[in-house]
């Protein structure tokens, strides 16, 4: 178990905590509604913001929490949030799905990808309304606490 936590944490450090801290989101957070589903892609230099329905296979981050100029940080006590900046700042938390595998994406931090793909992780669970690591057992929890929600990870190309 301690090697599939060790992919699944660095999978998961290489797309919340290196990931979007992208600049002139623009319009966008004149529209966006905290719950709301994008695709983020492109560089830190000229990123595109794609607003999709959560239930889309692209929409791989979810609005957390909308912040005004006069907030400066995202929630604390869980997972670092991603962010996405202009007129405001969006937290952004991952859009993942119980049962299906992701794996890191060079355009847009994160993908939906097979389950065999090498260094996969796969959503075990997700519980709604729910900040507890304990609730994940030995699996890895990916704890955020608003909206709160946890994720119960595991490796999603290890042999069954």
């Amino acid at each position: 178990m301690k090697k599939a936590g060790l992919g699944i944490a660095v999978v998961l450090a290489l797309v919340l905590l290196g990931g979007f801290v992208l600049n002139q989101l623009g319009d966008v957070a004149k529209a966006a509604r905290v719950g709301d589903c994008a695709r983020i892609s492109g560089s830190a230099d000229n990123p595109k913001y794609q607003a999709l329905d959560c239930a889309s296979e692209q929409a791989t981050v979810k609005i957390a929490k909308i912040l005004q100029w006069n907030e400066d940080k995202c929630p604390t006590g869980g997972m670092d949030y991603s962010t996405y900046t202009g007129e405001s700042t969006l937290c952004l938390m991952p859009n993942f799905v119980e049962g299906a595998c992701y794996g890191q994406d060079p355009d847009s931090g994160i993908t939906k990808v097979d389950c065999s793909t090498k260094d996969s992780v796969k959503v075990g669970k997700v519980l709604s309304g729910k900040a507890d690591r304990a609730a994940c057992g030995d699996a890895r929890a990916a704890v955020f606490p608003e909206p709160a929600v946890t994720f119960c990870l595991e490796r999603g190309d290890r042999q069954q």
